[in-house]
């Protein structure tokens, strides 16, 4: 019996290092709307502070020509805070390219289209 003891132990010691470190952050929902892209992030609801970069595309037909890169710096307070990054977007269609780092490093990046 004691063997199975000490495997469990040892799984449940090593499931414990490898996740230990885990601060995924993930994108939601990309918005626009008064003068503002709003970029719902999701965190692993310890306080962190995060960079949130958007390179946005015009589409037209079959191109997409590059508008603008910008970005902002938030702080996560939690599990869930909506990032608002001020731009201004004529009506139209948008191919958004969100990137988020975090102590110089990439944590994530999502495509999304968006209409305004």
């Amino acid at each position: 019996m004691t063997g199975h003891w000490g495997l469990l132990i040892g799984f449940v010691l090593i499931l414990f290092i490898v996740t230990a470190g885990c601060t995924s952050v993930s994108v939601g929902t990309i918005s626009y709307g008064n003068d503002n892209l709003t970029v719902a992030v999701a965190g692993p609801g310890t306080p962190q502070t995060i960079y949130v970069q958007v390179r946005v595309f015009t589409l037209d037909q079959f191109a997409q020509q590059d508008l603008l890169t910008t970005g902002i710096t938030a702080n996560l307070t939690g599990a869930d805070t909506n990032v608002s990054i001020p731009m201004h977007l004529d009506p139209g269609r948008y191919k958004m390219y969100v990137y988020i780092f975090q102590n110089g490093e990439r944590e994530t990046a999502v495509i999304r289209d968006i209409t305004v």
